[in-house]
């Protein structure tokens, strides 16, 4: 299940239970609040909460431009690759531990349109002639974080570059379970 519908689902329930059993004197002022206008009310605090999630993750991977490339790099001391990269933002910012390479980052995540693509999406490209060789960390407006090759250090670029246009495999959403993003 989505991290944004499992963070949604239990909290519009409580708040359509909130409304349900709000009395008459729980409205301060003369004017009358419907019951679907308070619901929208809230939702939208949800969406911010939400989006909280998406903002923390793009974060983490701002926090990490200038962290030197490494062939298997795990640690911000020693140095990160692409998988590393996603690999320790997920599991830093919400405690997510996702597989350690890039295809197998694709395996354990969804499948989504790039027109979809919101904050903290996965991107893939095709860098080493095979299928999802490379990953980044979606940051919005056409731009993502990667870490992207050796004598490189964790950069943003832009996903409408003819370098990445030509080697984009595609996007992926994380899924989420109790500690770990599941494969579909």
């Amino acid at each position: 299940m989505h991290l944004r519908f499992k963070l949604l689902t239990p909290l519009v329930l409580a708040l359509m239970l909130n409304v349900a059993q709000a009395s008459p004197s729980d409205v301060h002022s003369n004017q009358e609040v419907s019951p679907a206008s308070q619901i929208l009310t809230q939702l939208d605090q949800v969406r911010q909460t939400v989006t909280l999630g998406a903002t923390e993750l793009v974060e983490g991977a701002l926090n990490l431009i200038g962290v030197p490339y490494r062939r298997g790099g795990n640690s911000v001391e020693d140095g990160l690759d692409c998988s590393g990269l996603v690999k320790s933002v997920y599991a830093q910012t919400l405690g997510l531990i996702l597989p350690r390479r890039a295809d197998q980052q694709a395996a354990a995540t969804q499948k989504i349109d790039k027109t979809e693509l919101q904050p903290g999406d996965l991107v893939f490209f095709n860098t080493m002639r095979r299928a999802f060789s490379h990953v980044g960390i979606y940051i919005g407006e056409g731009k993502f974080v990667h870490a992207p090759k050796p004598g490189a250090s964790v950069r943003i670029d832009n996903l409408a570059q003819s370098y990445w246009t030509r080697r984009f495999d595609g996007a992926r959403r994380v899924l989420t379970g109790e500690d770990t993003a599941q494969p579909r």
